[in-house]
């Protein structure tokens, strides 16, 4: 049920308000359809610089695609000079073989209702990906563990701004290496209905999302569409591995989406400078997207650009700054012109509590990132200490000021109700419009309202304990898990990934590194 049908069928009444506040809801938002403008940054001069730029880098330099020589050998029968481990890409080459890549796709959840389009003007919202560590403020700092895995992709679904599962939301290092991704699989596909990114962390992992997913959507259904999203990470500088590459073809093969996405620290993996970062980042994304339609024609790839800048004194990366916004407006520019979706952003800070510098930190990457373009916002919440942790409040945090994303990419309402000249007539010269027909109208769905911050008066906010925002975050946490009920999944399908994930541990001995 929509929230206009909602208001129409619940009515008025104390009792009805208060049990809309107390119940269950598991209601998601719609992506993000933006009615606002990107930010452009560069202009045609400056664009046609770097990527001019970027072709010198791929013809002159070359990139590296290190153990894997069917991928050497893809790149020579493409026309590419290979000189051992390196390939030089003639200039255009590589931008020639990006044109098969889709504009935009759709990735298919196992509810329906639940289908992303990723690309053109749509912003689609994840949570955060890969964190070894998890926070709360009962238990401090501590390794993640399966059963945290689990918690977050249970707060995932639960969240209504957010669009997407992801993928590693932390890391569960109480399961073996070789046997974690299946665990973390199965959690997103039974414990969510949303969208859901597979494993890359060596190629038969990403076979064996590949194959649980069919299980779960049906072999023909993932044959023809795209049902995962996953995350190839390129060794900056210039550096393509053979376990990221072997990941990239297994889900370029089975025509499921990778973010081609270079994982630069400015200073130390690119240079200091933000058009000389863009001329790698456009270079480096070059040639893997071009690597993608080399192992299938028309595979779905997202534009990926995770750029931050670094403390020159202590080397740790930084985040929420002017340089990192810079390359993400550049990139976001770059992307539209090559017409590919462009993943960027998300809820970055170096905190290592969810606190002020946490909020200034993930408020400026967030709304950073909304106006760049980014069509696919992978740690859209959760993320602290740099990336290392997954912390349980701001995870709660981030993912209710989404809902302000959501609110700024509405634009401005233009329409006869949006002008409101009928209460300006209505009210006139010194009156108040609290009780004006337009307001009473609209008042429930007039501004973006936060389901955590407190806005009480002083005396009611210290009676009820003077609680902080982290303090509430704690509390919500507790009451959506408590809340928490599982989306319907057919007996014969949680039966058969069970038994997959069984039958894959078993063929294996244990492995922590």
């Amino acid at each position: 049920m929509n929230e206009d049908v909602a208001r129409r069928v619940r009515g008025g009444g104390g009792s009805a308000r208060r049990a809309e506040r107390t119940a269950v809801s598991f209601e998601t938002a719609r992506f993000i359809q933006r009615n606002i403008p990107n930010f452009e940054i560069l202009n045609d001069e400056a664009l046609a610089i770097i990527e001019w730029n970027a072709d010198t880098v791929l013809e002159e330099i070359g990139v590296n695609f290190i153990e894997n020589p069917a991928a050497l050998d893809l790149w020579r029968a493409a026309g590419a000079d290979v000189r051992g481990e390196r390939v030089h890409i003639p200039r255009g080459l590589a931008r020639k073989l990006c044109q098969t890549a889709p504009k935009t796709f759709t990735q298919y959840a196992r509810n329906p209702d639940r289908n992303v389009d990723i690309g053109g003007r749509n912003l689609v919202l994840a949570p955060v990906y890969g964190p070894p560590f998890v926070r709360d403020a009962a238990g401090g700092r501590r390794y993640a563990t399966l059963h945290d895995f689990q918690n977050f992709v249970k707060l995932g679904y639960m969240s209504k701004w957010l669009h997407h599962s992801g993928g590693t939301v932390c890391e569960p290092t109480d399961v073996p290496v070789n046997k974690r991704h299946l665990d973390m699989l199965l959690a997103h596909m039974t414990l969510s209905d949303k969208p859901f990114m597979g494993s890359v962390t060596e190629p038969s992992r990403a076979t064996d999302s590949v194959e649980m997913a069919k299980l779960l959507f049906g072999h023909d259904f993932v044959d023809q569409n795209t049902v995962m999203t996953s995350l190839i990470n390129i060794n900056s500088p210039l550096t393509f591995d053979g376990i990221m590459m072997g990941a990239l073809e297994v889900y370029a093969r089975a025509n499921q989406a990778a973010i081609i996405s270079p994982f630069i620290v400015g200073g130390a993996m690119a240079p200091v400078t933000v058009a000389g970062t863009l001329t790698q980042v456009l270079a480096e994304v070059l040639a893997g997207v071009a690597y993608s339609q080399l192992v299938r024609k028309g595979a779905p790839v997202i534009f990926g650009a995770f750029v931050t800048s670094i403390d020159m004194n202590s080397g740790a990366p930084t985040f929420g700054t002017p340089e990192a916004a810079h390359i993400t407006y550049g990139a976001g520019q770059l992307a539209r012109r090559m017409g590919l979706p462009y993943r960027s952003g998300g809820s970055f800070c170096g905190s290592k509590l969810p606190d002020a510098q946490a909020a200034y930190e993930t408020a400026n990457s967030l709304n950073m990132a909304l106006l760049a373009g980014v069509n696919f916002m992978l740690h859209a919440c959760g993320w602290l200490e740099g990336g290392l942790v997954s912390s349980y409040e701001k995870f709660v945090m981030d993912a209710d000021q989404l809902g302000t994303l959501h609110h700024l990419a509405q634009g401005i309402q233009m329409d006869t109700n949006g002008q409101a000249m009928d209460a300006i007539r209505e009210v006139g010269p010194g009156g108040h419009y609290l009780g004006c027909e337009h307001t009473q109208a609209n008042f429930k769905s007039a501004f973006w309202r936060s389901d955590l911050f407190d806005y009480k008066p002083f005396e009611t906010w210290f009676e009820e304990g003077a609680r902080d925002t982290q303090s509430l975050a704690g509390e919500r946490v507790t009451k959506m898990l408590g809340d928490y009920q599982a989306p319907a999944l057919d007996a014969g399908i949680r039966e058969s990934l069970e038994s997959y994930v069984a039958r894959r541990k078993s063929e294996m001995p244990d492995a922590f590194i």
